[in-house]
Formats: C-alpha cells, sequence, structure tokens
C-alpha cells in the first residue's frame, strides 16, 4: 500500500482542536487550482478542496474518512503548505445564493485551521 503521507494540526477558538491525516495512495482561499465555483465534493464545478461539511457528534468529536481524487500530496497541484479550515457555520456548497456563495459556500467565520505537512513513515 504505501504511498506519500501528511497531516493538519488543526487549532482554533473555543476548543477547535484535532487532526487531518491524508494519505496518497500510489495510483492515486479554498483550493482552487483550475478556477472554478466553489461546490460540493460530487459536483463537476467545485475547487478541489471542496470536500463537504464535516458534522461533530453531541459530544464535539467528528470522526470521518473521506476519500477525493482532487487533492494530491505531490505534483503540481500538492496541497502540502496549504490549510485546512473550520469554518463555524454549515458551507452551502455553492448553492445557498448569498454573494458568498460561488467563492466561500457561506461558512462563516474561521473557527480553526492547520497548514498540511508531509508525515513521517515511521
Amino acid at each position: 500500500m504505501g504511498g506519500v503521507k501528511a497531516v493538519a494540526v488543526i487549532s482554533g477558538a473555543d476548543n477547535v482542536k484535532g487532526f487531518v491525516h491524508f494519505i496518497q495512495h500510489s495510483s492515486g482561499p479554498h483550493f482552487n487550482p483550475l478556477n472554478k465555483h466553489h461546490g460540493s465534493p460530487l459536483d463537476d464545478q467545485r475547487h478541489a478542496g471542496d470536500l463537504g461539511n464535516i458534522v461533530a457528534a453531541s459530544d464535539g468529536v467528528a470522526d470521518i474518512s473521506i476519500i477525493d481524487n482532487q487533492i494530491p500530496l505531490s505534483g503540481e497541484y500538492s496541497i502540502l503548505g496549504r490549510a485546512v479550515v473550520v469554518h463555524a457555520d454549515p458551507d452551502d456548497l455553492g448553492k445557498g445564493g448569498h454573494e458568498l456563495s460561488k467563492t466561500t459556500g457561506n461558512a462563516g467565520a474561521r473557527v480553526g485551521c492547520g497548514i498540511i505537512g508531509l508525515q513521517s513513515s515511521v
């Protein structure tokens, strides 16, 4: 299996904290290298970094697993050095009609973030 691994350590206001781990297997503002509108992970018209809404459970913990083919850890459009951002409000996925829908999904304040960096395979 193997592959390149990366991690973003998230921290922010109101005890927002956590980790996002990225694994790129050998087969395979928002990060937007192709200059598209904001959208959902299932839309053809989306930023590469549009990964949808993640909802925490009642205990405040969100445990997720997402497979996406638009966020590489190497090459011309690598996400290394970019940020994972936690917003205060739900993302309208570009369909809300608000002036910010097509750029940020009108997802409200940034309450946490972390820079994506390489992770040791040890």
